[in-house]
């Protein structure tokens, strides 16, 4: 009768507990059981781990009564990463590698029938739950989820291809516990850690001509992590903005790549070239609530935890769900999701900025200088109030994007480049970093009357307009954040009448009829 203990991750969420892997082996019929609230991924790990010792040339104690417990047993575990774990721990119970040698190593990897070591989702999570938490724990992991992990600072990450690579590094014979096992060829590899490059190049905001009021629009949405709804007939380009609005954005710092790719690679759509780049995610009108807001069970991230720190493009907003826009509603304003369930709770970051575009009415062309709408009043107030107010008013800009005329469009002149635009975002971001140390569009509170700096005039400007156009105090507010970003792109410490008066008119109601 022997017990040897193997440490791993679960995930739930973002957040990677521990869990341990203990096997029991003892005399009595033969059989193989694995108890923990295990998934039926991870239940299906017997055949797996069966045929990988033994096709791998090790011994399966196939005439012992083998027990395999993953506690905590109320943490639900799913996925295929226990493979290696618990392949490990009947390998440490029956004699075949020092079971002493497995203290200060986690491990995680699905296995092949021949052994091979295959990827598996979450590793950065893994990671970053080891980097937080101190210590000096190693982790093992097979190649696609290594690379990830090495993205963490000070990771301590070993790629293994096979899981003879791994069992070679703990036999009896290696050096006494403690000490780092030497690398054998590209089979067993300690990875050093990945530095932050330089982001790829995005489309440029010269290519689009004209539309001079929405790059302004876009450019102070950049400066202050604003959302935006552009608003004009097909082809006026609004798609085309919206996929340039990444490349006016800063680089992401350390922390904020980090949690980006945490949250792709827990879906499965981590990928290496991508690393240090901001998301932008633009999911199809026909997307569902819980792909927008993500759920499941487990609970998944979903579109607007993929855009962390990124770009969440909504194009032909009204043709959603209803459900799936309401469902933006705290998102937008909390910066994160909680998902509930009867068994658990997940909580998923969502700090995106949204970038909408939608035509005026179904036809498309109400407004336009030389196409006639089609649309009765009625199909146009019913095409509109798929919107509802309250989503509405948590966008802080609404830009009209009129067509442009043939002429402009032929014989226009290249517009400013996305990275003289770039610079002075970067500028503002900074002025608003230095001041408050957040972004414009996050301040709330008693920190937006201590660092708005707006003068009398200004507020008295504001309240006027705030009257008149009927505005809810959450729109008063918005509209004082993007005034205080308009000034940081000045250069200017107060903020003044001109600037509340350009915020101002973000805030136009759709146009209503003919």
């Amino acid at each position: 009768m022997s017990l040897s203990l193997v440490h791993s991750r679960a995930l739930l969420g973002l957040d990677a507990r521990p869990v341990q892997v203990e096997v029991h082996l003892a005399n009595g019929l033969p059989s193989f059981t694995l108890v923990g609230l295990a998934d039926t991924e991870v239940k299906e790990a017997r055949e797996r781990v069966r045929s990988a010792i033994a096709n791998a040339g090790l011994e399966f104690p196939s005439n012992k009564r083998i027990t395999v417990n993953l506690a905590p047993a109320d943490l639900p575990k799913d996925s295929g990463r226990f493979d290696l774990p618990i392949a490990l721990g009947i390998l440490a119970a029956s004699g075949q590698i020092d079971p002493a040698r497995l203290d200060g190593w986690e491990f995680a990897g699905e296995l092949s029938l021949g052994g091979e070591l295959r990827p598996v989702r979450g590793a950065l999570a893994m990671s970053l739950a080891l980097h937080q938490g101190g210590g000096t724990v190693r982790l093992v992991l097979p190649p696609g989820s290594a690379e990830e992990a090495a993205l963490v600072p000070q990771a301590q990450v070993h790629r293994a291809r096979h899981l003879l690579d791994v069992v070679a590094q703990f036999l009896p014979t290696r050096a006494e516990a403690g000490g780092e096992p030497p690398s054998d060829g590209d089979g067993w590899v300690r990875l050093a850690p990945t530095e932050l490059g330089q982001p790829a190049p995005c489309a440029d905001l010269a290519d689009v001509k004209g539309q001079a009021a929405a790059k302004r629009a876009l450019e102070i949405a950049a400066a202050g992590g604003h959302s935006l709804l552009m608003v004009g007939p097909p082809g006026s380009g609004k798609s085309m903005l919206a996929q340039r609005f990444a490349g006016l954005l800063p680089p992401m710092d350390t922390t904020e790549a980090l949690e980006s790719a945490a949250v792709a690679s827990l879906a499965g759509r981590f990928h290496p070239d991508r690393w240090g780049q901001r998301p932008t995610c633009a999911p199809h009108h026909s997307a569902s609530a819980v792909a927008l807001v993500g759920g499941g069970s487990p609970p998944r991230p979903g579109e607007i935890s993929l855009a962390h720190h990124g770009v969440l493009f909504l194009d032909e907003l009204p043709e959603f769900p209803r459900a799936a826009l309401e469902a933006l509603r705290e998102p937008l304003e909390s910066g994160h999701i909680r998902i509930s369930r009867a068994a658990m709770q997940s909580e998923f970051p969502a700090r995106f900025q949204l970038i909408a575009a939608m035509n005026p009415c179904p036809c498309g062309f109400l407004g336009h200088p030389s196409r006639a709408c089609r649309d009765t009043p009625d199909q146009i107030a019913r095409y509109q109030s798929k919107l509802s107010g309250p989503l509405l008013d948590r966008i802080d800009l609404h830009v009209e994007v009129p067509a442009l005329p043939p002429d402009d469009l032929l014989h226009g002149v290249a517009g400013e480049p996305s990275g003289a635009v770039r610079e002075r975002v970067v500028a503002a971001r900074d002025r608003a970093q230095a001041r408050q140390g957040c972004t414009n569009q996050a301040l709330a509170g008693q920190a937006l009357d201590q660092h708005v700096g707006a003068d009398q005039a200004a507020l008295k400007f504001l309240n006027t307009a705030a009257a008149r156009l009927g505005w809810s105090a959450r729109s008063t507010h918005r509209a004082l954040r993007v005034a205080r970003t308009i000034a940081d792109l000045a250069g200017c410490d107060a903020v003044g009448v001109g600037h509340v008066a350009e915020a101002v008119q973000y805030r136009r109601a759709l146009r209503q009829g003919h």
